[in-house]
């Protein structure tokens, strides 16, 4: 019989408690972030914009009721801290957000909120360069815009799949928050396919990535550093992060994006329904094995759906090969389709699965919807330079004192990015190194459509009392 002796005894069991800690040791280490900022951090910028401002906001005394000559004023200036004085927070530059390069020649991906209303944009890049921004697009709906800087070779981000994300994945979020730039905080994926009150066209990535002002508009990066998000919005009951963010997703981002560019701006289809969420009472009743799908409560009369066939009571469960797991997928799913696409639609009918065939409509913002009663007038396509124009009637005429000209009754592409606005009256064409004056529609566009893709065009523009030439690229 042999014997083991206690010095044996120790040594095995520190073998096998060493063993059992290394595995454990590594299924706890955190991911190391330093790599994917030093990829990818140069492609980050910071977005500041200039809004004119009537008057200066007076700034809050600093501890109010107590004057400087107090010795307890001294007491709290030392020992309570302050509100810091942000980078960048001057009143003539209220607006402070981020963005990320995904060309090399200078277009960039930020928030619409971030640069609404602005009157002058100013870009810096990581090395500290700074450029001026135009704003190609900005589509409200999304809150993405397009702005462009006159650079090449610059640095540009990856673009990963949003739907390759999974719940509980690592991402980060770098940003300007409060104008300190290039800030850095991670965190991971909490939820996906989020729906929130009056965003019926985002279904966003939710995070608990602390995002704070001065984040709007930057990218959300995924391990493999590729951009996944573009960071939106929080949701916080004082303004600042409070472990719930939205992004919304690259690829909806990038689609939105390439409409900014190619038309001026985004075009959404609809085919004319309410609807409401299925409930387990709900598919119950209505005989459907499971609570999926968006019920039909009312049909547009003579829109898309109902030329189509579709059924107040129908529960529309696939629009175009897509499922619709709930009612808020199927806003955003058929935004997604180009109007005028024709697309197969399964319902639940009485108890029954069918197929329909609808041929979407286009979507308009209410907002630029006809006033009810009021006589719906169709304008023709916009013409190269992005205006539609219309012969002032004699009333206008001798309202505005003039015997020729243009009204301005839309402007996009080109003409929205040299600020030109509907009202505006375009008195002259310049080209060729002739001022001619313009008398007809026809005319004008006539003119407009002889000019090359790019050849510099100028017209002579009046707004209120006061006329300026204005240049711009035809497209």
């Amino acid at each position: 019989m042999s014997f083991v002796s206690l010095r044996q005894l120790v040594a095995v069991a520190a073998t096998v408690a060493s063993s059992l800690l290394v595995p454990m040791a590594a299924a706890t280490q955190l991911p190391d972030f330093t790599a994917l900022v030093e990829r990818q951090g140069a492609a980050v910028v910071n977005i500041s914009t200039r809004q004119a401002r009537a008057e200066r906001p007076q700034m809050p005394q600093p501890f109010p009721g107590i004057d400087e000559s107090d010795p307890m004023f001294d007491f709290f200036r030392r020992f309570i801290p302050k509100r810091p004085e942000f980078p960048g927070a001057d009143p003539d530059n209220p607006s402070l957000g981020s963005g990320f390069i995904i060309s090399a020649d200078g277009y960039i991906l930020t928030n619409a909120h971030v640069v609404e209303e602005a009157e002058e944009i100013l870009v810096r890049l990581a090395d500290k360069r700074e450029y001026p921004a135009q704003v190609i697009g900005a589509d409200v709906r999304s809150d993405v815009a397009l702005i462009k800087i006159e650079a090449s070779g610059l640095p540009a981000v990856t673009l990963g799949d949003p739907d390759k994300l999974k719940v509980g994945e690592w991402v980060l979020a770098i940003g300007s928050p409060f104008g300190f730039e290039q800030s850095v905080t991670a965190g991971i994926v909490s939820a996906k396919g989020r729906a929130l009150p009056d965003e019926s066209f985002v279904s966003f990535i939710q995070t608990d990535v602390a995002i704070n002002p001065g984040n709007s508009g930057g990218p959300l990066f995924n391990l493999k550093g590729e951009v996944v998000g573009v960071n939106s919005q929080i949701y916080s009951r004082t303004g600042g992060y409070m472990g719930v963010s939205f992004a919304i997703p690259i690829d909806l981002a990038m689609g939105v994006q390439e409409q900014l560019r190619s038309k001026g701006r985004v075009q959404r289809g609809r085919i004319g329904v309410a609807i409401q969420e299925v409930t387990r009472q709900l598919a119950d009743s209505f005989g459907l094995p499971r609570a999926a799908g968006a019920i039909v409560s009312s049909v547009e009369l003579d829109g898309p759906a109902a030329r189509a066939g579709v059924l107040q009571g129908d529960v529309i469960l696939r629009f175009g090969g897509r499922e619709v797991d709930a009612s808020s997928d199927l806003p955003r799913i058929v935004a997604a389709v180009e109007p005028g696409s024709l697309v197969a639609v399964d319902v639940f009918r009485g108890g029954a699965p069918l197929s329909v065939q609808v041929t979407v409509g286009e979507w308009q913002d209410p907002k630029e919807a006809p006033v009810a009663g009021a006589p719906t007038r169709l304008l023709p396509a916009p013409n190269r330079l992005g205006l539609v124009l219309t012969l002032p009637t004699p009333a206008q005429r001798r309202e505005r004192g003039i015997d020729a000209g243009l009204i301005v009754e839309r402007a996009q592409g080109a003409a929205a990015r040299a600020e030109i606005r509907p009202g505006d009256l375009v008195l002259a064409l310049v080209i060729g190194g002739r001022q001619l004056t313009l008398s007809s529609t026809a005319e004008f566009n006539r003119l407009v459509g002889g000019v090359q893709p790019g050849q510099q065009v100028t017209l002579l523009v009046r707004r209120g009392d006061a006329s300026s030439f204005v240049s711009l690229s035809a497209e």
